[in-house]
């Protein structure tokens, strides 16, 4: 666990000043992004044997996990946000650390250097076959892509598009017991014209390309609407395609089974609502422990706080899935709280990264850019800071919605009080900085150089996604460079924006602002810098720290 003591590093019990030559000399395992840690606002983990649901409530869309021996691996959507393809390790399924990102940067390479919201990495599948860690993705105006790597804690290849096709989505592979390989997918009906219906066609075992036997194997038009993201497995001499259908947040979670890989299929749902408030329970991954227990992991669509994630216990009658609590009629219903999963051991509490010190040379895992990141955006320092260089805005653009220079992280918990500690050193007039709440619609604090003067100011932009203008409010002028900044998210994306010039007294700076979703993802939090033209000699914003609270 990582603790931040004003200008100090404590990693691991071993004291370690900053901007002192004992921080260069740590060892390079030491100041690594994968040190474990426990937010201060999100654990789903009780300490009591049992575990609430989400196991994380931040936005991995589209989860996909495998088990390989004890450990447990997840990935999820990303679209444009790069790095892209998080990677999340846990042993128990409760407890999550997020220890790797898969894609450093999206291709095609031209297409991703500019903000594509909605489109890039959707739905996608990784699986363990012979040594190997495949992820399968879908970029639904290019095709399936398909990535390895033999140890996913590292580098992984680089995108093979394995089936090229407008609308192609939702990849799932199959390896069978006689050596053959299927991949079964759906489609986009925002890019092919149809959808609600599942495919399966053969894939080379080195899964490097698919053959054109396409089959269609399931049509939900009738019953099962809008069908899409399948998991491809095989048990008991059947094979089953999990797949939600129904709708993001509306829907249910359905699995098909056959004898015969191409089909046909017969139907039947395993999950839905029911009277719980976990709205449209589907898309996700079944897992077994060592121990021959059976789970599912899902999301849940929560408007502005994006798609969160559920753990299901599961079990098997009549060669069919129960998923959560059996109602009685064979079709579970989510939980809320439950025992924790026996994996054969206990294993300490930890979540993914939020709080962040910038004391390493590497930015942490938790950040995100909304496009493919230069290296003049922003750079970590060896002095317990990352540098934020103020960027031209790119030429048409009217908002931040345009901006690919956004430092953002996903929202750790449903509220949370969000402090950074900032020094904000402007080289001209006109250049300024932000902390920023971003969506569909956007806030941020912004701290301007004006007349030489610098200035503290709520900037809110509604509409941004349909070019809409921002509207500036009332400007406080601030002597120091030196500036600590505050947001505080309440129940519904509820966000106050304030600033202190001191850390401990806090001035609240404009009207209260309801935070929206972004295209397919949850509101984010962070960082931009910016100014108008280009110079040779840019401003600049440090960040020291920031600070996830309850």
């Amino acid at each position: 666990m990582v603790r931040r003591k004003k200008s100090a590093l404590v990693l691991n019990g071993v004291f370690v000043k900053k901007n002192c030559f004992l921080f260069l000399l740590a060892p390079l395992w030491l100041l690594g992004q994968t040190q474990q840690t426990i937010s201060e606002v999100w654990q789903s983990d009780q300490g009591d044997g049992t575990y609430a649901n989400p196991i994380l409530h931040a936005d991995y869309s589209d989860p996909d996990v495998v088990r390989v021996g004890e450990d447990y691996y997840m990935t999820a959507s990303s679209f444009n946000c790069i790095p892209g393809l998080p990677i999340l390790h846990s042993k128990d399924l409760v407890n999550w650390q997020l220890v790797n990102h898969a894609l450093p940067k999206q291709v095609p390479l031209d297409v991703f250097d500019v903000p594509q919201h909605g489109n890039g990495v959707w739905a996608p599948c990784i699986r363990f076959h012979e040594g190997m860690y495949y992820i399968f993705y879908p970029d639904p105006d290019f095709g399936i892509y398909m990535i390895k790597t033999d140890d996913p804690n590292t580098n992984w290849s680089e995108p093979q598009l394995i089936k090229s096709g407008k609308g192609l989505i939702d990849p799932a592979p199959l390896w069978d017991d006689d050596g053959q390989a299927y991949l079964a997918y759906a489609f986009a009906g925002s890019r092919a014209g149809i959808k609600s219906m599942l495919l399966v066609c053969s894939m080379s075992p080195d899964a490097t390309r698919t053959v054109e036997n396409d089959v269609l194997v399931f049509d939900g038009h009738e019953k099962q609407p809008t069908i899409e993201g399948p998991k491809f497995y095989k048990r008991n001499g059947y094979y089953y395609l999990f797949a939600p259908a129904g709708g993001v947040s509306t829907g249910w979670q359905l699995v098909l089974r056959s004898k015969n890989v191409f089909g046909p299929y017969e139907e039947k749902i395993v999950m839905e609502q029911g009277a719980t408030p976990i709205n449209g329970p589907h898309q996700g991954a079944w897992v077994d422990t060592i121990t021959g227990e059976d789970w599912f992991i899902h999301f849940q669509d929560k408007g502005a706080y994006g798609r969160v994630v559920h753990l299901q216990p599961m079990k098997w009658e009549n060669d069919w899935p129960i998923i959560g609590k059996d109602q009685g009629n064979g079709v579970g219903v989510p939980v809320l709280e439950y025992k924790k999963s026996n994996v054969g051991k206990t294993y300490p509490k930890v979540t993914p990264p939020d709080s962040d010190g910038f004391n390493a040379t590497s930015l942490g895992l938790q950040w995100q850019w909304h496009a493919n990141p230069k290296l003049y955006w922003g750079l970590p320092t060896s002095n317990g800071y990352f540098r934020l260089f103020c960027q031209a805005i790119p030429e048409g653009v009217t908002n931040l919605w345009g901006v690919p220079n956004l430092l953002l992280q996903k929202w750790p918990s449903k509220t949370f009080t969000a402090t950074t500690k900032v020094t904000f050193r402007a080289h001209e007039d006109g250049e300024k900085a932000g902390f920023l709440i971003m969506g569909r619609s956007y806030a941020y604090l912004e701290v301007k150089r004006e007349n030489d003067e610098l200035y503290v100011s709520q900037v809110i932009c509604n509409n941004a996604d349909l070019e809409g203008i921002e509207t500036v409010g009332k400007s406080y002028k601030v002597k120091s460079y030196e500036l600590y900044l505050r947001i505080a998210v309440d129940k519904g994306g509820k966000c106050q924006f304030g600033y202190s010039k001191d850390g401990k007294t806090f001035k609240n700076v404009g009207e209260g602002f309801i935070a929206r979703e972004g295209k397919w993802i949850g509101a984010k939090i962070g960082y931009f810098a910016q100014r108008k033209g280009v110079t040779n000699n840019a401003g600049y914003l440090d960040i020291d720290w920031i600070r996830f609270m309850p």
